[in-house]
C-alpha cells in the first residue's frame, strides 16, 4: 500500500514537474512571438506608408485612365462622333433617325392591323345565317383592319352576285396591300444611304490624309492617322446604322407578309359564307 502511494507521489510530482516545464516554454514561446510580431508589425507600418506612397503615386498616372475607361457608352459615342468629322457624322445620324421613325411608324400601324380574323368571320357567317345582313356590315365597319375592310367591301355588294363580290374584294384587296407597303420604299433609302454616307466619308478621309502627306512633305503615322481616323469612323457608324434599319426592315415585310396571307384567306373563306347565304336564300 505503501508503495502505491509512493508511486502516486511520484507521478504527481514528475506530471507537476512537466507541467511547469511546459508553461515555462510556453511563456517564453509567446513572449518571443510577441517580439517579432510587434517587428514585423513595424516593418509592415513602414512598408504600408512605402507602398502607400508608391500607389498614390501609381493614382496619379493611372487614374486618367482609369476615368477614360470608366466613361459611359453614350459619351464614348459622343466623342467617337465628334471625331469623325461632325459633317457626315451628321448626315449619318439624320439617315438613322428618319429610318427608325419610319420603322416605329409601320410596325405600331402593322400590329394596329392585326386582328382575330377567325373570329370575325365566326361573326359575320353568325349573322348571315340570321338572315341579318346589316348586323354583318356592321360587325365588318367596327373591326379595324384591312380584313374587316375587305370584308366589308364585300359585304357592301353581296346582292349583286357572287362574281361582284369577288371582283371587288381582289380589288380593294390590292389597295390593302399597297397602305401596307407604305414608306417601305424610303426605309430601303436609308439603309442603301447610311453605309454610301460612310464610305463618302471615308474617300474624303484618305484625301484628307493624302493632303497631309503633301503637306508636310514626310510619310509619318502622325499625319496620316488623323485622315484615317476619320476615314474609319464614318464607314463604322454607317454600316451600323445599315444593319439596325435592316433588321427593322426585314421584321416589317415579315408582318406584310403575314398580313397579305390573312387577307388571302379570309377573302376565300368570305366567298364560301356569302355562296352559302345565297343559296340559302
Amino acid at each position: 500500500m505503501k508503495k502505491v502511494f509512493a508511486f502516486v507521489a511520484m507521478m504527481g510530482l514528475l506530471t507537476f514537474g512537466v507541467c511547469q516545464t511546459i508553461n515555462a516554454q510556453e511563456a517564453a514561446a509567446e513572449a518571443a512571438t510577441e517580439e517579432i510580431a510587434q517587428e514585423d508589425s513595424v516593418s509592415v507600418d513602414s512598408a504600408a506608408v512605402d507602398s502607400a506612397a508608391v500607389e498614390a503615386e501609381e493614382e496619379e498616372v493611372i487614374a486618367p485612365e482609369e476615368t477614360e475607361e470608366k466613361q459611359g457608352l453614350h459619351k464614348n459615342i459622343k466623342t467617337k462622333f465628334i471625331e469623325g468629322d461632325a459633317g457626315f457624322m451628321s448626315l449619318v445620324a439624320i439617315a438613322l433617325i428618319l429610318g427608325l421613325a419610319l420603322c416605329i411608324e409601320r410596325i405600331i400601324f402593322l400590329s394596329l392591323a392585326e386582328i382575330d380574323s377567325k373570329k370575325l368571320l365566326e361573326d359575320i357567317q353568325a349573322a348571315l345565317e340570321n338572315g341579318d345582313v346589316e348586323g354583318a356590315k356592321t360587325i365588318c365597319r367596327e373591326t379595324r383592319g384591312p380584313v374587316a375592310s375587305i370584308c366589308y367591301q364585300g359585304m357592301m355588294r353581296i346582292d349583286e352576285g357572287l362574281d361582284v363580290v369577288e371582283r371587288s374584294i381582289v380589288s380593294y384587296g390590292s389597295v390593302q396591300a399597297s397602305n401596307l407597303e407604305k414608306n417601305l420604299s424610303w426605309i430601303t433609302l436609308f439603309i442603301a444611304m447610311a453605309p454610301s454616307l460612310g464610305f463618302l466619308g471615308t474617300v474624303i478621309g484618305m484625301v484628307q490624309a493624302f493632303d497631309r502627306i503633301q503637306a508636310a512633305g514626310d510619310i509619318s503615322p502622325t499625319v496620316v492617322a488623323g485622315g484615317m481616323k476619320v476615314a474609319l469612323i464614318t464607314t463604322i457608324f454607317g454600316i451600323i446604322t445599315a444593319l439596325v434599319l435592316q433588321i427593322f426592315y426585314n421584321y416589317i415585310l415579315s408582318k406584310v407578309e403575314s398580313l397579305n396571307t390573312d387577307m388571302e384567306d379570309s377573302s376565300v373563306s368570305l366567298l364560301d359564307i356569302i355562296m352559302k347565304y345565297n343559296l340559302k336564300k
